[in-house]
């Protein structure tokens, strides 16, 4: 989900210099060329704690989830429509599918106005999740799409554009608001300790594409301190924040070194994406695609989810059932009118359940195993 600032240009995507040198050029500077390490409570996992993490659960496929009925992670989480009746249906089409994992955003300003309400309801969709088969990665920062946001009522998406009514979390806000930070800090910390032992969460995603939405190293301040909350907490399970295109080189570098289990996106084409996952292995990490699949970007199911389980890295897409965040279309493809693009850029499922293309359906549960 990478802001529409870096997306108009999208040859770029298949350079690989961009890919190789953008993104890795950061991870082989010294020590005097990145940020000063945060103090933290407790080290980065172990590599033999890490991949003994990976073979307990195996392979990790699934979406980045939000109920067809929601516009952004607010409109998912406030009390007044929160959906658990489309959360339970949808999620009956991934447990059909064979996916066992969602990754999910959060957001803090649903926690502020309703602490209680909010983990309550974090707690009603893991009961649900779990009773699927389905495990959970939390999203809690992200510096995507809209810099500002509100409680309340959330604005209607906007007919055949991708994803208008996003918010970003912290948002703005953080470079203008002195009284966010501690905010910021008490609800990371109390999510993570509420749930921190509770299995039917994979894993901890601090912080989405940090430095996206022209923020860049702007970001690093945050950045640093929600890995520290995260260490002091020292949940049971592990802590990441993926790698993506358009990170600083050197926030690549530090989320590359700092995480448990090394997360990334990538919604390239095959060869990149392998060259990227073997590029990798000289972390000796497990590697989740925490996002990927953009059809008319040459990232499809049927070349890449079968290329992850080769490799045995986590297949996360983005997006399950066709609604209101209007990720069927692209990224910078409209169509004012709001008729239906040719091809889809995300998602499986109609609004009725009915997959997109039934041959894809049939890849994904030949590949999760529902059908042989």
């Amino acid at each position: 989900m990478i802001f529409l600032t870096f997306k108009i240009n999208i040859m770029r995507y298949l350079d690989t210099k961009i890919l190789f040198i953008g993104l890795f050029a950061g991870m082989v500077l010294t020590n005097s060329c990145s940020q000063k390490q945060v103090t933290k409570t407790r080290e980065v996992w172990p590599k033999e704690k890490a991949n003994e993490w990976g073979k307990q659960h195996g392979w990790l496929r699934g979406c980045n989830f939000i109920p067809s009925t929601a516009v952004n992670q607010l409109e998912m989480w406030q009390a007044e429509t929160f959906d658990t009746a489309t959360i339970n249906r949808e999620l009956g089409w991934a447990e059909w599918l064979g996916m066992n994992t969602m990754r999910v955003f959060l957001h803090h300003a649903a926690w502020q106005i309703d602490t209680a309400g909010f983990k309550n309801r974090i707690g009603q969709y893991l009961a649900i999740a779990n009773k699927h088969g389905i495990g959970t990665i939390f999203v809690f920062f992200d510096d995507c799409w809209g810099g500002a946001y509100h409680t309340g009522k959330q604005p209607d998406p906007k007919p055949g554009y991708h994803n208008t009514a996003w918010v970003g979390d912290p948002g703005d806000a953080i470079f203008s608001d002195s009284a966010l930070l501690p905010i910021l800090e008490k609800y990371v910390k109390d999510i993570m300790i509420s749930f921190a032992s509770d299995k039917r969460v994979i894993m901890w995603d601090l912080y989405n594409e940090v430095g996206d939405n022209s923020k860049g190293e702007k970001s690093w301040p945050l950045l640093k301190k929600i890995y520290n909350w995260g260490h002091e907490v020292n949940p049971s399970q592990p802590i990441t924040a993926g790698l993506w295109y358009y990170a600083v080189p050197a926030m690549n570098k530090y989320l590359a070194e700092n995480a448990d289990i090394i997360t990334y996106h990538n919604y390239q084409n095959d060869t990149l994406q392998r060259k990227f996952i073997d590029s990798m292995s000289i972390f000796g990490r497990p590697l989740i695609c925490t996002e990927y699949m953009a059809r008319t970007l040459g990232s499809r199911f049927d070349n890449i989810m079968p290329l992850l389980k080769e490799k045995n890295v986590g297949a996360i897409n983005w997006g399950l059932v066709a609604g209101k965040t209007n990720t069927i279309y692209g990224w910078d493809e409209s169509i004012p009118d709001g008729s239906e693009p040719k091809l889809w850029f995300h998602d499986i499922f109609r609004k009725d359940g009915t997959p997109y293309k039934k041959e894809e359906a049939d890849l994904i549960r030949s590949l999760t195993g529902k059908i042989k």
